[in-house]
């Protein structure tokens, strides 16, 4: 496919393009779908690969790896499997976001992966990337997110069944507006609030750690213990046991076989993966890299592993802390392995640190969401009053002269650098989730949501290597890389469908809808400027 040339391709750039001034390689252009050639809102290039690393951090390591182990062991026969479970998910987020550097050093183009499926398959696989994504994905990544916040909450205080009461679903809800106002004031702020919780993360990871180690040490110098748990050191980590489900029914592995076990393995897997949601985020802010040929691969190559390590050294601790039958009847498992070990008052403190924990990958979250709005608003699929940065509310004469000069410039001011009308719809829309979902419904359905779009990304990739070889790849994994993320994530994605046939109908449901706005707005925006 050609690379977009001539002399309006200054005025087609998308929002994540790399300009000439700021790079020192040529990537090709995603194409456009839009005839509309008036100036768009841009970032300033103003990251280096620190902060698209604590992005990636912050994004990555949030509610999953404190919550996302009861619904994986209540889908595996034995810890030692969970664990394996978690390793892998991880090695599965690396050869992706590998391979997502690879597309995006060499594609530009806004919106994650919407550009690289645009550039591969044509429009209409990107807008609908685009669709599911806003529509779907990150909404219902900001419902669990809140979920997970004020749940966390719950039970410190030692209530755990009130998941569904609407004051839970309203201090959700509550959550995630203060979030959107924090997201709204410029990405300076965003950024620096993200460095915070990065640091908090760390802290937070550590301390279970160091507790599951404490544990350790303690007993096997004594001759007498007398601690909360001791399944860790008395059971084979990889013998079956029985687990329990939410609904308080009991999984006999030994009965468990085939297809059904397949489809448990599946589920755990996309408990896992939720976990590690966010390993492609980096991809978002590349346009605000200054150099993002070699900081994009910098930051992924060196965030992933790191995460990767915190998440299985975590839930090994929780292994030790905890008795194995309860790991699976909680969506709280930090906080009941700490109020298990140490009492309530330390699991308020655990709850406190897993809270800021969840309001860091919630900003995260929140500031990618907002991106990929304006991303779609640049490539008129939605309205074009989202694309605006740093104004609240349709243009007026003096914003439109203030992004016209930030345009040309290619570099706004710090006022203006916040898609404030983006961030309230990214806020609005997970409210419906909230309300009419719950943790592992919406856990299931986001996976098939991201992972379909990624298996397909990852596919585009493997057929560019063939169909362009001479395609210019500032970073190039080796193609058992891509590969191997394809194979897996495709079956992933096709068993988890088949074993929860009402979140794939509802996301079967989403395209259909969002086919026909595409084609109906294409069809306006063509007699608008006939």
């Amino acid at each position: 496919m050609a690379t977009n040339t001539g002399p309006q391709e200054d005025a087609e750039r998308p929002l994540l393009a790399d300009y000439p001034e700021a790079t020192t390689y040529e990537a090709v252009t995603a194409p456009t779908s839009t005839q509309d050639v008036t100036p768009r809102s841009t970032f300033r290039r103003n990251l280096g690969a620190m902060e698209a690393f604590g992005i990636v951090i912050s994004i990555v390591i949030g509610s999953g790896v404190f919550t996302s182990p009861g619904a994986i062991d209540t889908n595996v026969p034995s810890p030692g499997a969970a664990l394996t479970v978690w390793l892998v998910g991880g090695l599965l987020a690396w050869t992706g976001a590998t391979t997502m550097a690879e597309l995006g050093t060499a594609i530009t183009g806004e919106g994650g992966v919407q550009p690289y499926l645009q550039y591969a398959f044509g429009d209409i696989l990107g807008f609908l990337a685009a669709w599911t994504w806003i529509i779907a994905v990150m909404p219902a990544t900001l419902a669990i997110l809140s979920i997970v916040f004020i749940e966390s909450i719950y039970s410190a205080a030692g209530i755990t069944n009130q998941a569904a009461s609407i004051q839970h679903k309203l201090l959700s809800i509550l959550v995630l507006i203060v979030i959107g106002v924090a997201n709204s004031i410029s990405t300076k702020v965003s950024t620096r609030l993200s460095s915070f919780f990065v640091t908090t993360k760390f802290v937070t990871v550590t301390g279970i750690v160091i507790a599951g180690l404490g544990v350790v040490i303690i007993h096997l110098s004594s001759t007498h213990w007398d601690g909360p748990a001791t399944d860790w050191h008395s059971k084979p980590w990889f013998g079956f046991r029985d687990t329990l489900t939410p609904d308080g029914k009991e999984i006999h592995w030994s009965d468990v076989a085939g297809w059904e076990m397949l489809g448990h393995y599946s589920a755990a897997l996309y408990g896992a993966l939720w976990a590690y949601s966010g390993w492609d985020k980096a991809i978002y802010i590349t346009a605000e890299l200054s150099a993002p040929a070699s900081q994009l691969p910098l930051a992924i190559n060196t965030a992933v592993p790191i995460v990767i390590l915190c998440f299985i050294a975590a839930n090994t601790a929780y292994y030790i802390l905890l008795p194995w039958s309860v790991v699976s009847t909680t969506d709280s498992v930090a906080v009941t392995a700490i109020t298990h070990l140490l009492g309530p008052f330390a699991g308020i403190i655990a709850a406190v640190l897993i809270c800021l924990v969840v309001a860091g990958s919630l900003l995260g979250n929140s500031f990618v969401a907002g991106r990929m709005i304006v991303a779609a608003a640049n490539s008129n699929w939605l309205p074009r009053f989202l694309g605006i940065l740093g104004h609240f509310g349709p243009p007026t004469a003096e914003h439109s002269s203030a992004s016209e000069s930030s345009f040309n410039s290619g570099a706004p001011s710090d006022k203006w650098d916040a898609p404030i009308n983006a961030t309230i719809l990214s806020t609005v829309l997970p409210i419906f989730y909230v309300l009419f979902g719950d943790f592992r419904a919406l856990l299931t359905f986001n996976g098939l949501g991201e992972y379909t779009f990624f298996f397909l990304t990852v596919l585009g990739a493997i057929i560019l290597r063939f169909r362009e070889p001479g395609l210019h790849r500032p970073y190039k994994p080796s193609i058992i890389v891509p590969i191997t993320f394809a194979v897996v994530s495709g079956f992933v994605t096709v068993r988890g469908a088949a074993f929860a046939p009402v979140q794939a109908f509802v996301l079967l449901s989403l395209w259909v809808l969002g086919v026909a706005y595409y084609e109906i707005r294409k069809r306006w925006t063509v007699d608008r400027n006939v």
